[in-house]
């Protein structure tokens, strides 16, 4: 548990421009509720092992509240949370119903690939494969990420 800082300016669109002039327009709350569906939906595709999710939004920070299977499905949820456009931060308040050692986290720079970033954290670039799984299904492709968004590294 704690607090997890994003990279506000990149991530995922989820809330279309048109839709959130015209949530702004009739409140805030409004745009508020559109944001927290759309993320609590982009979680729900992962179809992750988690019970209970609900999302409490404030400006930039999203609190994370549910009780996650496992570390890698309460890791992605925190990651998918954060590497939504807008999100600057992730209160984690998940619990973990079998606990297991925290992967760290690394945020995309420019000019990473994957294999960049294996040899860099493992020692060996053909070890890329071992970050595109432990990031899937939040990543379709390898060769499909960009600066700022934030990857799940596990642990050897």
């Amino acid at each position: 548990m704690g607090l997890f800082s994003f990279s506000k300016k990149s991530g995922e669109k989820l809330v279309k421009s048109a839709d959130a002039e015209k949530a702004a327009a009739v409140s805030s709350a409004e745009l508020t509720r559109i944001k927290t569906d759309a993320m609590l939906q982009a979680v729900n595709n992962l179809n992750l092992p988690v019970k209970d999710l609900s999302l409490l939004l404030n400006d930039d920070v999203v609190t994370a509240f549910g009780e996650a299977e496992s570390q890698f499905a309460k890791e992605l949820v925190l990651l998918t949370l954060g590497n939504t456009e807008g999100i600057a931060s992730v209160d984690d308040r998940i619990t973990v119903v079998k606990p297991e050692p925290e992967a760290t986290f690394y945020e995309v720079k420019a000019g990473d690939s994957l294999s960049k970033i294996a040899k860099h954290v493992y020692g060996d670039a053909m070890k890329y494969n071992i970050i595109f799984e432990a990031n899937q299904p939040m990543l379709k492709d390898p060769n499909l990420i960009y600066p700022g968004q934030v990857l799940r590294i596990p642990t050897l």
